[in-house]
């Protein structure tokens, strides 16, 4: 008497269950992926590191608009939105980001305006 048995395990795999699990790792990171330069800027090149630690950030591009925290402002109201951005901070710290052509005239607006209020500015450069 032959006896055969009827659970066969068969040899094959099945990749979908992985690639979906691949897949959702892959959106999760994405999304929580951490983008610090919301705005592409080729800023000027420098020896030295940049600190993390920022209470505002200025950007100026190259076409003159101003941001203030990645909100696009008027050049007329950076002064306002700054002492509105920075009320109440121990030590209220600019971060200058103004891309590589931009004159230099326009920093030294923000530079000033800083300068006047007693804010610390942090000038942003790409490392070499």
């Amino acid at each position: 008497m032959k006896l055969k048995g009827r659970n066969k395990v068969s040899p094959e795999f099945s990749m979908s269950s992985m690639t979906d699990i691949v897949f959702l790792l892959l959106v999760f990171f994405m999304l929580t992926s951490n983008a610090p330069n919301a705005l592409d800027l080729l800023l000027p090149k420098a020896k030295g590191k940049s600190t993390n630690t920022q209470n505002v950030s200025v950007t100026i591009n190259r076409d003159l608009e101003y941001f203030v925290n990645n909100e696009q402002i008027n050049a007329e109201y950076i002064e306002i939105e700054l002492k509105k951005a920075l009320e109440g901070q121990d030590k209220p710290t600019i971060i200058l980001r103004a891309e590589q052509n931009v004159a230099i005239k326009e920093a030294v607006n923000v530079m000033d305006i800083a300068n006047r209020n007693n804010y610390k500015v942090i000038l942003a450069v790409r490392p070499k």
